[in-house]
């Protein structure tokens, strides 16, 4: 059987449109799901506000983390690499 692939129309309001700047992700999960804080860190404050909270299943993680994936090697062959500075190799707890 050929199933027509379906078309999805998407809004997005004007507040949305604007967009949050983030440079900060917590990640957390449990069986049932991922959650993603997304925060921002200024010089000088001492503590991180929380401006955006996603709550995806781990099936949906999964497939962020594939499109993301997907997307970076779409940038770095148009862009160049992209460099993370003043990181080492090691996997941290926070943040990007």
């Amino acid at each position: 059987m050929n199933n027509p692939e379906r078309q999805i129309n998407i809004e997005l309001g004007d507040q949305e449109a604007e967009g949050i700047y983030s440079n900060l992700v917590l990640i957390s999960h449990s069986p049932a799901e991922f959650v993603f804080d997304f925060t921002r860190i200024l010089p000088g404050k001492p503590k991180a506000k929380v401006y955006a909270r996603i709550v995806m299943a781990p099936q949906h993680a999964k497939s962020l983390l594939k499109a993301l994936e997907e997307n970076i090697k779409r940038y770095e062959d148009q862009f160049g690499e992209i460099k993370v500075h003043g990181q080492n190799h090691k996997v941290k707890n926070i943040g990007f």
